[in-house]
């Protein structure tokens, strides 16, 4: 197994930033290409990192991965670009990590899970939740008998999406894929059902696009694999953020309220913000090297990916016939 990482970059946009600012922390990583259709965001992300001014650069991401020796790769390009971008990379023997949403079919998001299992590489959905210690705590506290059987969810996601998104590739069905839903409201989903264990197994929806090309505000009523009851709101005009999540289970409540987490338990008092919460690896780009070496788990798999766009892709149908949808 190699002793580092060599990584390169497909996109250059804001997201990349982030992530290079963890990966730079990583000592057995190594950032050793660029690419981008637009040569000044590449600029401006090797004027931020200094270090890599060196790292050529490409317009073509499969240049890129013809002519650089490679590990692996990180994608952060738009939403309907990840599912090609992912695939060629696996076709060269590469991992990757794919920013959310994995992808924005569930047809495609069955075909890149197959061809990662047929040739046992990691690939792993940046969903940050995953690595934060209260949702940790919530999904440790589900997984075990303190809270008994999850039974109803109720979950608020808003922001001022229309309008930090508007002339962007994000409200254009082509580039996103969908709107605030499969956007941030991706995270909204993939922690409700990753926390729970559960997946959806029928959703009725109601989606308003607000004069735009994708949906802005949307509400699901959904049914879960155990039986409970979910139901979920992502307003995107908004002129706030804010995240309210509710779950109830037979034996306590868990509330969580923009970033304070309260476990109330059935017949005892309640405690706030948890001191010992349970240890996670520090982020999703330290996980991904860490699982290419064999250290960790992958703590954010590709079947957290298909469950995101199950239940995404029947809303927008449920939405658009004005019925309820089974998830197949």
């Amino acid at each position: 197994m190699v002793g580092q990482v060599k990584i390169g970059f497909i996109g250059c946009g804001g997201i990349a930033s982030s992530h290079l600012s963890r990966l730079i922390k990583v000592p057995e990583a190594r950032v050793v290409a660029f690419t981008d259709v637009d040569e000044t965001r590449v600029k401006q992300v090797k004027k931020q990192y200094p270090t890599l001014a060196e790292c050529p650069a490409f317009k073509d991401y499969k240049d890129m991965l013809n002519n650089v020796e490679m590990d692996a790769v990180e994608i952060l390009t738009p939403h309907t670009l990840h599912f090609q971008q992912a695939m060629d990379a696996l076709d060269e023997g590469l991992h990757a990590l794919i920013e959310k949403p994995m992808v924005c079919t569930v047809k495609h998001a069955k075909q890149l899970i197959a061809k990662a299992e047929a040739v046992g590489n990691v690939v792993l959905v940046s969903y940050q939740r995953h690595y934060q210690s209260p949702f940790r705590y919530i999904r440790k506290l589900i997984s075990s008998s303190g809270f008994g059987e999850t039974q109803f969810i109720s979950a608020l996601q808003c922001q001022n999406w229309l309008e930090i998104t508007r002339g962007t590739w994000r409200q254009d069905p082509a580039l996103s894929g969908g709107g605030q839903l499969n956007d941030s409201g991706s995270h909204l989903l993939d922690i409700i059902l990753w926390t729970t264990g559960l997946r959806a197994e029928e959703v009725y929806a109601l989606i308003d696009n607000l004069g735009t090309p994708v949906d802005v505000n949307s509400t699901l009523a959904v049914k879960l694999s155990n039986g409970a009851q979910a139901s979920i709101s992502v307003v995107g005009n908004s002129p706030i953020w804010w995240e309210d999540i509710t779950m109830w289970g037979t034996k306590g409540i868990i509330l969580y309220r923009n970033g304070r987490l309260q476990h109330l338990p059935l017949g005892g008092e309640a405690f706030l913000e948890p001191v010992r919460f349970p240890p996670a690896p520090p982020d999703p780009d330290a996980n991904f090297v860490n699982a290419i070496l064999g250290k960790e788990a992958n703590e954010s798999p590709p079947i957290c990916g298909l469950r995101v766009i199950e239940l995404t892709e029947a809303a927008w149908k449920s939405a658009e016939t004005g019925k309820p949808v089974k998830v197949t």
